[in-house]
């Protein structure tokens, strides 16, 4: 498509589009909390419950990178 192949569209996807899909997440994860004016230990249990799943995924990513 366009001239380029498969990998490096594959490639930019999951690491301009990924990581971009992820900074609205946070936005997303920070507002939610803003809004339910949850409280300092109530942001803390939203982020960790709602961004372990994204901190697993950035880990395994480090962890891909490190051991290739």
């Amino acid at each position: 498509m366009f001239g380029y192949s498969e990998e490096q569209i594959s490639h930019f996807g999951m690491t301009f589009c990924l990581g971009a899909f992820m900074l609205f997440m946070l936005f997303i994860i920070c507002h939610l909390a803003w809004q339910s004016k949850a409280g300092k230990f109530g942001t803390f249990v939203i982020m960790s419950g709602l961004g372990l799943g994204m901190a697993g995924f950035n880990i395994k990513l480090m962890l891909e990178w490190y051991l290739s």
